[in-house]
């Protein structure tokens, strides 16, 4: 088949109308001290980061872009001043001949498209975590690497750290026994954005409607315009998809469930003593039904000391009288390991530490990327965008069930909660959490999500709540931002 010419117009209709794509990705060979030309989308803090790691791990940043032509600037400075290219539509990017693979930095809104529109184009992509916004969508893009042989990697890398790499082994090993139950949590103390009485004005560089992208194009309300989205569903997921996700993605890994996910959870939470625009909790837990139960949770109201009755740090999990912020306790019949991105350690059922586990945070997460776009190999990848899919389902099918969820006497939620030991203890700790921080469960209500039965088969759910759960297993999009069904 004839290769079209990727312009404006040819991207458009080939990736929204058509069901048959007409560009065909071709996939240059390196040798083997060859630096790939790369393009970073997504300027903010973390897309300029990738900049430096990109250039570190054996690529060159070639061209930049964002819908922030400030960002772009900055990121492009950072790159390597005027010869590194500008765009404001990533599209333009996806055109250029010397950008051979991408970095996906945006709003997790335009994770699932950008990576189909860049595999269609014949790009590689590294896409930040989470993978995807909704369980549909992580679906094509997992079909997207595939039909166009593309290298897709997602930025969950604490894969490529070795202290996760030998947790995964101790735990085949069973040195500690068998696995009873897991407990993946990050708590990160994050105040209120804040209220806004009307529509904010959008910055005046900012190119709002390709912002936007897939979601509807509505006025902007929240007074801090980047970032912040994260506390909004139409862009984010929550602390849950923008830090817990990493230790959600590290049961996935060490546990080796592969496609094995779990088919039945709930959750409870809430956006707590936060008057504001943002509607994603500050406070959640998730339990799931697996071979072992398996527990998430997010803290974002702080520690308050109970003498002073101040607000002094982070919130903490003190289990085993283990004072855990960012870790994923993995309890086995022989003792326990707490671990997480740049090392950990091994104890016993008494406490006392066998032995500490070394890591280096995934340094070399980037560089494993750049080396399987020289194999074109996708099982060289430590976070394939398919294994990384997986684990990002377990996220959303937790989210979905308290977002279909309703307010819940506390003592419903603890009898819901109490069908794990370990479920029961956290959600007895987390109201102890709350009522330091002035929270009255029988006024200001907790939203207990229903258990949820999903079919892994057809990534879909079945069962009670199935039709209120769907809804959210694929959004709407705005052309023409649109991910076909057939990508």
């Amino acid at each position: 088949m004839k290769r079209v010419p990727l312009n404006r117009r040819n991207f458009i209709k080939t990736t929204t109308i058509s069901s048959t794509v007409l560009i065909l990705p071709n996939s240059k060979v390196f040798g083997a001290n060859e630096r790939i030309g790369v393009g970073v989308v997504g300027c903010g803090g973390r897309g300029t980061g990738h900049v430096g790691w990109a250039g570190k791990s054996g690529g060159t940043v070639v061209a930049v872009c964002d819908p922030d032509p400030g960002r772009a600037r900055n990121a492009a400075n950072k790159a390597g001043g005027e010869v590194v290219k500008k765009y404001a539509d990533m599209r333009e990017l996806f055109e250029d001949k010397d950008v051979d693979a991408t970095v996906m930095a945006t709003p997790n809104h335009w994770h699932a498209l950008g990576t189909v529109w860049a595999c269609q184009a014949g790009k590689d992509v590294y896409v930040e975590k989470p993978a995807s916004h909704n369980i549909w969508e992580g679906r094509k893009m997992v079909e997207a690497a595939r039909k166009y042989k593309r290298i897709v990697q997602v930025g969950t890398q604490q894969r490529s750290d070795p202290a996760l790499i030998e947790t995964k082994h101790m735990l085949d090993k069973k040195e500690l026994g068998e696995v009873q139950w897991v407990h993946a949590l990050w708590y990160a103390r994050r105040g209120s954005i804040g209220k806004t009485e009307g529509p904010q004005p959008i910055p005046d560089d900012v190119d709002y409607d390709a912002w936007c992208g897939p979601r509807d194009k509505v006025p902007l309300r929240r007074k801090k315009f980047h970032y912040d989205w994260h506390w909004f569903w139409d862009y984010g997921n929550g602390d849950m998809g923008n830090r817990v996700i990493h230790n959600i993605d590290d049961i996935h890994h060490v546990l080796r469930i592969n496609d094995d996910v779990p088919t039945r959870m709930m959750a409870v939470g809430g956006r707590f003593q936060y008057n504001d625009d943002a509607n994603t909790p500050n406070t959640e837990v998730i339990i799931m039904d697996w071979k072992v139960p398996i527990i998430f949770s997010s803290r974002n109201m702080p520690y308050v000391d109970p003498k002073s009755g101040k607000g002094t740090g982070t919130a903490s999990y003190k289990r085993f009288g283990k004072g855990l912020r960012f870790a994923n306790l993995i309890k086995c019949e022989n003792g326990f390991i707490t671990v997480a991105r740049g090392g950990g350690n091994v104890y016993d059922n008494e406490g006392n530490k066998i032995k500490k586990i070394s890591g280096d945070g995934g340094g070399s997460h980037m560089k494993n990327y750049f080396d399987a776009v020289k194999s074109r190999n996708h099982e060289d990848l430590n976070a394939d965008v398919e294994q990384s899919h997986l684990g990002c389902v377990m996220l959303h099918t937790g989210n979905n069930s308290l977002r279909v969820g309703k307010p819940a006497d506390p003592n419903k939620i603890t009898e819901a909660c109490s069908n794990t030991e370990e479920g029961k203890h956290h959600w007895e700790d987390t109201m102890e959490h709350l009522r330091s921080n002035g929270v009255d469960l029988k006024v200001e209500k907790a939203t207990l999500g229903p258990w949820l039965t999903y079919d892994k088969k057809t990534e879909r759910f079945t069962g009670d709540h199935a039709e209120e759960a769907n809804k959210l297993v694929k959004e709407s999009y705005r052309d023409p931002y649109v991910i076909p069904e057939n990508v």
